[in-house]
């Protein structure tokens, strides 16, 4: 039986601004990626969003990116690996603070937005991520863009490493994801997602925006908690996965 585990990015409410239905989407992934307060999210936000993942279970993962809120963290930057390196590590030492507050454990880390998309083809940032992933906590996983530079990077530097695929973008010839500019860079449709998804969970396939197959490693499959529908889409594929025997396991 296919083993796949479902995360989504949560905690990106900042002061009044509230963005997603965080706790209603707890109730049906296994790991939750949390904004450390540069791209999104908020002291306040970052404690209730760990103790909600106490409450339910829910595998807690720093999300760090750009310090851009106004852009949402989805503009690139210009910052030198060591400027990176140094910003990540910020972010998974405040939310490491929480999670130890709140007596659990944080797992993974997963980089947000431009500079996941920036790192999954420049090696030298995606190196200065797995850096400070080392440098704070050796045990912690990077979940990354299936076939990614930063996979690369993460066996180099000898961190553990997750393969994260995308229910709700559409993939370039190259395994990169369509810029959100595009035309159909994201899916709306909850029964293709879903279709995909399962396809790449059993075969290890999913058809780029340009027609072509391309390869695909899946051990974990995302949905934006910042989509019109993240909470109809992950409950959906949270239920089309166990129709298709497919368990749904934290990585």
């Amino acid at each position: 039986m296919p083993v796949i585990d479902l995360n989504c990015d949560l905690g990106e409410s900042f002061g009044a601004y509230k963005m997603g239905l965080d706790e209603e989407v707890l109730l049906y992934v296994t790991s939750a990626n949390i904004a450390c307060g540069f791209h999104g999210g908020d002291p306040m936000v970052m404690e209730q969003t760990v103790a909600l993942c106490k409450k339910y279970g829910v595998r807690a993962g720093a999300h760090p990116g750009f310090p851009d809120l106004a852009g949402f963290g989805r503009r690139n930057m210009s910052l030198t690996p060591s400027e990176v390196k140094t910003s990540v590590m910020y972010q998974i030492g405040a939310l490491d603070a929480f999670c130890r507050g709140a007596g659990i454990r944080l797992c993974h880390v997963k980089p947000h937005g431009a500079l996941y998309n920036m790192a999954a083809k420049d090696y030298e940032l995606a190196k200065a991520i797995c850096q400070a992933i080392k440098e704070v906590d050796d045990s912690l996983v990077l979940l990354a863009l299936s076939n990614s530079e930063m996979l690369r990077a993460a066996k180099d530097t000898g961190v553990s490493a997750a393969s994260e695929v995308f229910a709700d973008r559409a993939y370039e010839r190259d395994g990169s994801l369509v810029p959100r500019s595009r035309r159909g860079a994201v899916i709306e449709d909850e029964e293709l997602a879903l279709k995909r998804v399962i396809r790449m969970a059993k075969e290890g396939v999913v058809e780029a925006i340009d027609g072509s197959t391309i390869s695909i490693d899946a051990d974990s499959v995302c949905v934006h908690g910042d989509g019109r529908k993240a909470l109809e889409f992950v409950k959906r594929i949270r239920e089309g996965f166990l129709e298709a025997g497919i368990e749904v396991k934290g990585f």
